[in-house]
């Protein structure tokens, strides 16, 4: 996998990958940048959360359940000093549906935690991560 940024003035930057998807990337006012793209490590975030989303729906959807909406949480504690680092992540899985098994949702995030997410595997070497998830109907 490739991935570039280009600068685009003060601490803007558009990014583009394989896909050849931009994503436009900022900083905050605060430290001169004009606050209209997401953080890097925003991107981290947001990476964990579609990676291992799309691998529990497509898992709940082979199990045949009931998801009628679906959505993941992730939070993720920083250490106070630079580098700020992710110190320890929550992912919180909330599914809305019919008939929804709760151990078809814990065998899916563990098959998402432990055999396919990525981006789950390689953040929970550098920091505890912890799953929950809530049950709609």
């Amino acid at each position: 996998m490739d991935a570039k940024v280009t600068w685009q003035g003060n601490m803007g930057f558009v990014g583009v990958a394989n896909s050849g998807h931009e994503i436009y990337l900022d900083a905050g006012e605060g430290v001169g940048g004009h606050d209209a793209g997401a953080r890097p490590l925003e991107l981290m975030a947001l990476s964990l959360a579609g990676c291992t989303a799309m691998d529990v729906i497509s898992i709940m959807r082979k199990k045949r359940q009931e998801v009628t909406h679906f959505e993941v949480q992730v939070h993720a504690d920083r250490a106070p000093d630079h580098p700020k680092v992710f110190t320890a992540i929550h992912i919180n899985y909330v599914l809305h549906g019919k008939n929804i098994d709760p151990k078809a949702v814990e065998r899916s995030m563990e098959l998402s935690e432990k055999r396919y997410c990525p981006a789950q595997a390689m953040l929970s070497q550098v920091a505890p991560t912890t799953l929950s998830y809530e049950i709609h109907e």
